[in-house]
């Protein structure tokens, strides 16, 4: 994954994840990119700072072990950004909204559909659920497109 500061034709600043290069250069493009604050899709990337990794033993302590449940969300550089918060709750509304969930039967549920697809038969629904980044590995070296979200707590409390 790699992380952009972006800025939109409005002039606001926001933090985007993506898989390479090239995937926010398509997105960006396709429209699929929207500043949080305003909804604009012509963004571009803004001017960032290099990051250099630190070591873990280089971290102060309360950097050095992740938060505990319930100690808030972290970013790999700190605490998360409130518009980068409010982005992932909406697309986890949106993902519980449209999305049926299978828990730990992800990986296999997965696979049934693909098989499915592969035979003719159109997905007839979206899944989410959990897997290991093993099971997940193994589905894409299968063939099956997954993506992993950070899920964060409901916007409702």
């Amino acid at each position: 994954m790699i992380h952009y500061q972006l800025r939109c034709e409005a002039g606001h600043e926001f933090d985007g994840w993506f898989k390479d290069s090239a995937g926010f250069e398509k997105q960006a493009a396709a429209g699929l990119v929207e500043c949080p604050v305003c909804g604009v899709t012509k963004v571009t990337r803004a001017l960032m700072a290099p990051n250099i990794a630190k070591t873990r033993e280089a971290l102060p302590a309360s950097q050095a072990t992740p938060p505990a449940a319930g100690e808030g969300q972290m970013a790999a550089a700190g605490p998360m950004p409130a518009q980068m918060l409010a982005l992932l709750q909406r697309l986890r509304a949106e993902v519980e909204k449209n999305c049926d969930y299978v828990g730990a039967n992800f990986a296999e549920e997965a696979r049934r559909i693909h098989r499915e697809a592969e035979e003719g038969t159109p997905p007839q629904r979206g899944i989410y659920g959990e897997a290991s980044e093993a099971e997940t590995e193994a589905l894409r070296d299968e063939g099956i497109e997954v993506g992993r979200l950070p899920w964060v707590p409901r916007s409702d409390g």
